[in-house]
């Protein structure tokens, strides 16, 4: 199987402490271009591209990064629609087609 880029969103459970970004700011895995912090009031994601034969297996690389950081738990992973149109996975069996225009209209 080929390697290939997977693009996901990581939430963590709780906001980063100052000390953790401190201490995640050091980390050379950190800062290789594969995984971005974004910060916002009250919470922390981390956008993700790591290329790997499966999605599953992206999702562990980078979920491994956290492994040795106390107290940093990843809540979930997103894929949103950018991210499931960039890993190909945009279709009905994974993400439902929006209703048509005239099906959502009201009978006058």
């Amino acid at each position: 199987m080929d390697t290939r880029d997977w693009y996901f969103t990581l939430h963590l459970q709780e906001k980063l402490t100052p000390e953790q970004a401190d201490e995640l700011d050091g980390l050379d895995r950190f800062c290789d271009g594969r995984i971005s912090r974004v910060e916002s009031p009250g919470h922390t994601r981390f956008s993700c591209l790591f290329g790997a034969e499966t999605l599953t297996d992206a999702i562990a690389e980078a979920l491994g990064l956290f492994a040795d950081l106390p107290g940093v738990l990843v809540r979930s992973v997103e894929l949103d629609e950018i991210a499931l149109d960039d890993n190909g996975m945009w279709t009905p069996a994974v993400v439902p087609a929006p209703p048509s225009v005239e099906a959502s209209r009201s009978p006058s």
